[in-house]
């Protein structure tokens, strides 16, 4: 582990992407290309924020989301990591900000990660799921399980063109 900057007063509405692989800056590039390509912001600017710095290189999610804990308008990051590097969909790894103390009792922290804390997430679905989860309108845990059924184990949204077919109904 090493020390990340602590994040705070990031604009809530804006889907953030913290970039932990820096070998390979085309997969970044179409990584980048597709967040924007599928963003919905008024005045067509993308709703995304990248955090796209060296120190951030080789942080795991437990660092990342310790470097988030201030922002408490926040409910899930997304990590461009050495996996979505990798693949030719580029999916992200998003990741709960949400920690057992936040929580009431053991048994609602169960239920919040009961299908993992974190799960991978193509760039088009990033938004929808930021979105979703910052108004309240479904949880964490219902992406999470929704990509746990999914074939390959990656969150799509609907209708989009993908190897695999783990799309969640919408």
């Amino acid at each position: 582990m090493h020390a990340l900057p602590a994040v705070t007063g990031l604009d809530p509405y804006a889907t953030l992407v913290v970039r932990t692989d820096h070998r390979d800056p085309a997969a970044w590039q179409a990584v980048v290309s597709r967040l924007r390509d599928t963003a919905d912001a008024p005045g067509g600017q993308p709703a995304v924020l990248l955090l796209d710095d060296p120190v951030w290189a080789g942080a795991g999610v437990e660092e990342v989301v310790a470097a988030l804990r201030g922002d408490e308008d926040r409910g899930v990051v997304f990590l461009a990591d050495a996996g979505t590097m990798r693949d030719p969909a580029h999916p992200l790894l998003a990741a709960t900000l949400v920690t057992r103390e936040e929580c009431e009792d053991d048994e609602e922290y169960a239920a919040h990660v009961g299908f993992g804390a974190a799960f991978r997430v193509t760039p088009a679905a990033a938004h929808e799921v930021h979105a979703d989860v910052a108004i309240g309108n479904l949880g964490f845990e219902e992406f999470a399980a929704w990509a746990s059924d999914s074939a390959d184990g990656v969150l799509g949204v609907s209708g989009e063109r993908r190897a695999g077919p783990g799309t969640h109904p919408g």
